[in-house]
């Protein structure tokens, strides 16, 4: 499954030039309010909607380019990622592979300025883009394995603002395109809203979680009947974490509803989720996240301390962890996590930890924890990160 090793952000709100290198199958983004963490997150919701729709679509609800684009800055906004198509730790990865979208603006208009993958074939030789557009016009090496000698393809595309990865990603001849859509296609990013969980949907199962997790009696529903072991692992995990819970279960009202109630050990009848507390609803919401049969390649939680208690962030951190690296013989997928907690850092190693904060020019800088100095050294006696950051070490 594809994950991402690099990602550079160029004008882009706050994020006016930072490269976050060397991103592990867990991250973990920690700062204070105000440093950026929610931006960074946006990067990808934006890029998701830009292949989604197109560019103005998704510059629009954001406030436009003018609004978008760092303050007092010139050029375009960019956004360059180096990924590979392998999962983390295989004996022999595949090539890295750098997708590069800058997006400017002509006669009040957003239009992707230029627009290209790139690959390097072999141990030997310079990168050689097999995708490459300026101002909607380039071409395209078709194929599995594009070589640098094969046919160029011209392409021009009919709108300015208008990603080729999603024109030519539509493609069986341009695999390695169709791949990045499929990957940007597949981004979760999760806003669960415990309220919206409590909802009384129409009943019917659904595959997968939605973002605000209106539709978790649906997926509750979905895997009692298609699959049963994956939810029982879960309410047994659920109990565990929680002492007292028992079970959850979807039921069917007579006007075919679904309400969702939780069983607390002690009493014979079961909760409705409206008198179920926000941790409980959000524990149980993330484990049939992290437990989805076919998970996204990419999953980003904005700080999901948020209503649980303190005690369970570290066991939340170790189910990211797992999750993200892959367990049982599935294969991870990568995981995004934004925190503020001290108590959800601890559980982080240096290398999964990445540490924001606002300079004084007003854009943000980051930084991995075990590049700052001391940090390791602190980390190998047994100090812990949340009390390195609380302490004022981390920034």
């Amino acid at each position: 499954m594809p994950h991402i090793e690099d990602i550079t952000i160029r004008n882009y709100r706050a994020l006016q030039n930072v490269t976050f290198r060397g991103l592990r199958p867990l991250t973990v983004v920690l700062g204070p309010n105000g440093c950026g963490k929610s931006t960074f997150f946006d990067v990808f919701g934006f890029l998701a909607d830009c292949l989604q729709t197109n560019v103005r679509k998704a510059l629009e609800p954001r406030g436009r380019f003018a609004e978008v684009r760092s303050r007092e800055s010139d050029g375009p906004i960019s956004f360059t990622i180096r990924y590979r198509e392998s999962d983390f730790g295989v004996r022999r990865p595949t090539p890295i592979i750098t997708y590069h979208l800058a997006i400017g603006e002509r006669d009040g208009r957003p239009i992707v300025v230029e627009e290209y993958l790139q690959w390097r074939r072999g141990q030997r030789g310079k990168p050689f883009r097999f995708l490459d557009l300026r101002d909607g016009e380039g071409s395209v090496i078709s194929g599995e394995s594009p070589e640098e000698t094969d046919k160029r393809n011209p392409v021009k595309m009919d709108s300015p603002d208008i990603l080729a990865i999603k024109a030519l990603g539509q493609l069986s001849d341009n695999p390695r395109v169709a791949s990045l859509r499929r990957f940007i296609e597949g981004w979760f990013l999760s806003y669960f809203i415990p309220d919206q969980a409590r909802q009384v949907p129409e009943a019917g199962g659904a595959e997968h979680l939605s973002r605000t997790g209106e539709n978790l009696p649906n997926v509750v529903e979905y895997l009692s009947e298609q699959h049963p072991d994956i939810l029982r692992e879960i309410l047994r995990k659920v109990a565990e974490r929680i002492p007292g819970l028992e079970t959850v279960q979807a039921d069917r009202t007579i006007d075919n509803r679904l309400v969702l109630r939780f069983k607390d050990g002690p009493f014979r009848d079961p909760f409705l989720a409206r008198y179920v507390s926000d941790g409980t609803i959000k524990m149980f919401a993330y484990l049939i996240l992290l437990n989805d049969p076919q998970p996204p390649p990419l999953l980003c939680i904005e700080e999901p301390e948020n209503g649980l208690y303190t005690k369970l962030l570290p066991i939340l951190a170790e189910e990211f962890r797992a999750h993200a690296e892959g367990e049982g013989g599935r294969p991870g997928t990568q995981v995004f996590v934004s925190s503020h907690s001290p108590h959800f850092v601890d559980a982080a190693r240096p290398e999964e930890l990445w540490v924001m904060k606002r300079t004084p020019d007003g854009y943000v800088a980051v930084e991995r924890a075990d590049r700052i100095e001391g940090i390791r050294e602190f980390y190998e006696t047994g100090a812990r990160l949340g009390g390195l950051w609380y302490e004022d070490f981390l920034t």
